[in-house]
This record gives structure tokens, C-alpha cells and sequence, in this order.
């Protein structure tokens, strides 16, 4: 009775040994990591873990992490987008634009701002493909070009400012109850567990290996913890932000499109091996097309996010650290720079280390300068253990 849970322990054991020694650390270092940042910063200032900080928290990581969700897929190429800043800004102003100055319903200029970022994204993913341009010089263009065109629109004012009463600005004032808090996170638990057992299901009925019903017992009761501590922490508050709520359920979505569909499987294939995936069928030009045309659509969603929190568009939108700390939060998660290894999920881990740190030194009041070289030290270390995996694979 007792020695198939200690089997399937053992198993369990061995397979996180063997990805180990293979170099696929997963979310480990993130994990010890915000462990260290929480313990450090709390130990410096009460304030850090109380329920009102960690609300602002959840607020401040929301449009960023939004953008860095479209990086960890172009990374995922083994490319990078360095416009993702600019098309955040533009898009806000477009949206604004259509919203406050010729009076379109707040969702219709939405919808428009996010199409026409994703056309830019095309544009930027045929360039790279077809012409064989590199996307670091591709993107830079568009990083450059599309600032322009920001300012262009923008005039005269220069600034843009947003009803307070109404519409887009009062998005990041809405709150869940706790009771609506408490329904979703039990039913994402609900449909992670039935997923799961449908999943081994499938394979045991194929005649393929298996997880084990501990193992994904164990899985659903640590997802199940997690969001309990965080529907409690930030009910303690205000409540679940619903912005956080939209970031975290893209997050998701985009989880499940690159490991459950067949685009996603292709995006993997592509950014492991580009011309292997080519020899296997694959139609690699129109995978980099689509895959910057998503990424340029999450960084309008980034955008429109961020003007929603801070009820106006100006000349820095998108600008200052945003675009650093987008790439940063990806890599810091998990996404390797080489192409094809990360998840989703690093979006909201890497950018969940960014604004800790962030919020601490601020909190702490350390001087900005001082954050930049912290910043960096930690996308530094981020690099070195993406590297040094790297050199663990076999191949």
C-alpha cells in the first residue's frame, strides 16, 4: 500500500535530476530568488509584505508584464523587439486619440489601437523574414519611427488626458469582491486538476507514460495554495485589481496557445531549429509573422493598460525603463535568448522580480541610480544561468 507513493516520489525525483543535469533549472532560481527579495526587504522595511503593498504591487507589474509577455514569444524565436516600448506608447495615444478627441466608444478604439499594432508587428516580422533584415535592427527602425509618430500625434497638446468619471480611466479603480475572488480561483483550480487527469487519461489510453495521480494531486494542491494566499493577501486590501486579474488571464491563454496548439508546438520547433523546422514542413515566415504580430498586440494591451492606470497619454509613454524592464522580466523568468526554451509564465515570474526589487528600494528610498545598477545585476545573473543551462543540454 505504501510503496506505490513512495515509487511515484522516487520518479518524480529522478525525472527533476535528469532536467537538472540537462540544465532545465525551470522556475527554481526565481523562486529562491523572490524568497530572498522577500525576506530582505521585509527584514529592512515592515511595510514591504503588508496587504496594501503588495495590492500597489500587483498594479505596478500589470503593463510592463503585459509587454513582456509578447517578448518572451519573439525570444522564443530566438529574436528580440526592441519597438515593443514605442508600439506601447502609440498605441495608448491612438486609443486616447479615437476616445477623447473624436468621441469613439472606449472599446472600439481598443480593438483599432490593437489592430493596427499588430499590422506593425507584421510589417516588422516580414521585414525579418523576407528580406532576411535582423530583427535588432528591424525593431530598432520601428523603435525609432514609431516615437515619431507618437509625437506626431500628440500635437499640439502634448498630453492627453483621460475622464476620470468614466470609461477607460476607471478600469484600474475596479476591484473584485472577495466572494468573486474566491469562485475564479477555485474554478481555475477545478480546471487545471480536470485538465490534468484528462491529459493522463489520454496518454495511459495511448500506451505512453503517465504522471501519477500523487503527482498530479500535489500539482493542484500547490496551484491551489498559491492562489489562496493571493486572493487572501490582496482581499485583505482593496481586493483582486482587475487589471491584474486581465494580465493574469493572458498570461494563461498565451500558456495554453504555445503548449496545447499546434502554432505553439511550431514556434518551439522554429526557435529551437529554424531550418530543421523548415525540412519538417514548417512555413517558418509566416510562424515569425504571426509571432511578432501577437507580441506587438500584447504591447498595445500594455499600453492601453498603462494609460488606463494613469488616466493620460504624454511624450513618455512608453518610454524610459519600460522597454528594459519588459526584456528583463522575460529573461529573468526563464526565456532563453537563444530560442526555443521558456514558458509564458516567465512573464508574470520575471516581472514579479522586477517591481519587488523596485518597490522595495523604493519603499527604502534608495537613490533611482542606485536601482539601475541593482536592475542590471539581476538581469546579469538572469543571462549567466540561461548561459551556463544552455551549455548543460545535450546537442
Amino acid at each position: 500500500m505504501t510503496a506505490w507513493p513512495i515509487r511515484s516520489t522516487l520518479g518524480a525525483l529522478g525525472a527533476t535530476r535528469e532536467r537538472l543535469r540537462h540544465g532545465d533549472m525551470g522556475q527554481a532560481p526565481v523562486a529562491i530568488g523572490l524568497v530572498l527579495i522577500a525576506v530582505v526587504f521585509q527584514s529592512m522595511n515592515a511595510h514591504f509584505l503588508t496587504a496594501e503593498n503588495l495590492t500597489n504591487l500587483a498594479l505596478q507589474m500589470v503593463s510592463t508584464g503585459t509587454i513582456a509577455l509578447g517578448l518572451v514569444l519573439v525570444l522564443l524565436l530566438g529574436e528580440i523587439d526592441l519597438s515593443a516600448g514605442s508600439i506601447s506608447g502609440l498605441a495608448a495615444v491612438v486609443t486616447t486619440t479615437l476616445y477623447v478627441r473624436q468621441d469613439w466608444h472606449p472599446l472600439v478604439a481598443v480593438a483599432v489601437a490593437i489592430g493596427v499594432a499588430a499590422a506593425i508587428g507584421a510589417l516588422h516580422g516580414l521585414l525579418s523574414a523576407l528580406l532576411h533584415m535582423p530583427s535588432f535592427v528591424v525593431t530598432l527602425a520601428g523603435l525609432i519611427g514609431w516615437l515619431g509618430l507618437m509625437l506626431y500625434l500628440l500635437k499640439p497638446d502634448g498630453t492627453l488626458n483621460l475622464p476620470f468619471e468614466h470609461g477607460l480611466a476607471v478600469l484600474s479603480g475596479v476591484w473584485l469582491p472577495a466572494w468573486l475572488s474566491w469562485l475564479l480561483a477555485a474554478g481555475l483550480v477545478v480546471a487545471h486538476l480536470s485538465a490534468a487527469l484528462s491529459r493522463r487519461w489520454r496518454r495511459l489510453q495511448a500506451g505512453l507514460e503517465a504522471p501519477s495521480i500523487a503527482r498530479v494531486a500535489s500539482r493542484a494542491v500547490a496551484l491551489a495554495g498559491l492562489l489562496a494566499a493571493a486572493v487572501a493577501v490582496l482581499s485583505a486590501d482593496r481586493g483582486v485589481p482587475l487589471p491584474f486579474l486581465i494580465f493574469c488571464a493572458l498570461v494563461i491563454g498565451c500558456d495554453l496557445l504555445l503548449r496545447r496548439t499546434v502554432f505553439g508546438r511550431r514556434v518551439y520547433a522554429v526557435g529551437g531549429n529554424a531550418e530543421a523546422a523548415r525540412r519538417a514542413g514548417i512555413n517558418v515566415t509566416r510562424i515569425r509573422v504571426a509571432v511578432f504580430a501577437v507580441a506587438s498586440a500584447l504591447a498595445a494591451t500594455g499600453g492601453v493598460l498603462a494609460a488606463s492606470r494613469l488616466a493620460a497619454v504624454n511624450q513618455s509613454s512608453g518610454g524610459s525603463d519600460i522597454l528594459l524592464n519588459a526584456i528583463a522580466a522575460a529573461v529573468i523568468g526563464g526565456t532563453s535568448l537563444f530560442g526555443g526554451r521558456g514558458r509564458a509564465y516567465a512573464a508574470l515570474f520575471g516581472i514579479l522580480v522586477i517591481q519587488s526589487v523596485a518597490n522595495g528600494m523604493l519603499l527604502l528610498n534608495v537613490d533611482s541610480s542606485v536601482r539601475l545598477m541593482v536592475t542590471g545585476a539581476v538581469l546579469a545573473v538572469a543571462v549567466a544561468v540561461d548561459a551556463t543551462a544552455r551549455r548543460g543540454r545535450p546537442g
